[in-house]
């Protein structure tokens, strides 16, 4: 069983990987976007990390509904209101528990990820988070681990697409042969939670 300090420390990992992989991210928005996706998430996860010492809740959907208030307030962009949505979503999803089993954070996670295509309008294949989310979450089933590498994959497999949501869409043809920023942080996001949960489900 998962309880609030299982997300809290899943939300630490993620911080401290978007931290590491800030200039990453930029470099990746840099031809395709406004250069500005690591520095706005690295802000919105150093402040998430700050409302969760500050004031920790004490289940696993107040830390998660913490978190995405937090990202929607401080990120810029489209990010934070689909990052938002995607932990705010699962947070509710999860209820007011204070243990969830591994099967049930796969099933909030699905529910995020729903709320997120249905928020951006996206689906599989239009070279977005979802890229990465929609065949992570789907891993799950397997294990953490699993999940981390098929959202890995899946941003990896960006690269050919042209975008057709999103920033990126207005480059046309000339967003081919770029990774998606946002599969790419996503998929960061889901490796933090398998670091942190270090076993299958």
């Amino acid at each position: 069983m998962r309880d609030a300090d299982f997300f809290r420390q899943w939300m630490a990992a993620a911080a401290a990987a978007v931290e590491r992989e800030a200039d990453r991210l930029t470099e990746l928005d840099s031809p395709i976007g406004d250069a500005d996706h690591g520095s706005n998430l690295m802000r919105g996860f150093t402040a998430v990390r700050a409302a969760l010492d500050a004031d920790p809740p004490d289940t696993p959907a107040g830390v998660l509904q913490l978190a995405g208030r937090t990202l929607i307030s401080t990120v810029g962009g489209a990010s934070g209101p689909l990052y938002g949505t995607l932990l705010r979503r699962t947070g509710k999803e999860l209820g007011q528990a204070a243990d969830v089993s591994d099967e049930d954070v796969r099933k909030a996670l699905d529910a995020g990820v729903s709320a997120v295509a249905q928020l951006g309008g996206a689906a599989p294949g239009d070279k977005t988070m979802l890229d990465a989310l929609v065949p992570g979450v789907a891993a799950l089933d397997t294990s953490y681990r699993a999940a981390a590498e098929a959202a890995e994959r899946g941003a990896g497999a960006t690269v050919p697409l042209q975008a057709r949501k999103g920033r990126a869409s207005y480059l046309g043809e000339r967003s081919i042969g770029h990774q998606d920023p946002g599969a790419t942080s996503s998929a960061l996001l889901l490796a933090a939670l398998a670091d942190v949960a270090n076993g299958p489900l």
